[in-house]
């Protein structure tokens, strides 16, 4: 953009104008993207969306795992996305969050939908799963004293 209006800058035209110009380049351009060159996407069909993500996701780097990511990145877009107003938003930087837990492999990469907690094992008896966990959320400290006579 900058070489093309040099020529203009070297004829002493002020910089307004070039930008003036620009911009009715941009109002005739967008009537003209829209009718030939853009396409209309259905965002409830998932193999259309997974296609999309592939041609700007697929390359040589991730091939070896390009289908496992575009469906992490499909799934992980449509767990945040908030509709509201009749406009759809996907705020990821407040309600996702990318976990690497060492020792796992690639291919065991996963979404979760809600809250996950880890907790290291901190001696041999302790449980390495729990079903159906209760989660008491505090917003103040929580102490164990240990009386003196005890």
């Amino acid at each position: 953009m900058m070489s093309v209006a040099e020529q203009f800058l070297e004829q002493q035209m002020p910089p307004p104008v070039i930008i003036g110009a620009y911009r009715e380049a941009l109002e005739d351009l967008i009537p003209l993207l829209k009718d030939k060159v853009s396409m209309s996407v259905d965002v409830n069909n998932r193999q259309e969306m997974l296609k999309i993500i592939k041609s700007s996701v697929g390359t040589k780097f991730i091939k070896k795992w390009s289908d496992m990511a575009c469906q992490i990145a499909l799934d992980a877009t449509t767990t945040v996305s908030v509709e509201s107003n009749g406009r759809r938003e996907i705020d990821i930087k407040r309600y996702a969050k990318v976990e690497k837990i060492p020792g796992g492999a690639v291919e065991d990469s996963v979404v979760l939908r809600g809250v996950m907690l880890n907790k290291d094992v901190v001696h041999p008896k302790m449980k390495r799963r729990i079903e159906n966990p209760k989660i008491v959320l505090l917003d103040c400290s929580l102490e164990y004293k240990k009386g003196e006579s005890q």
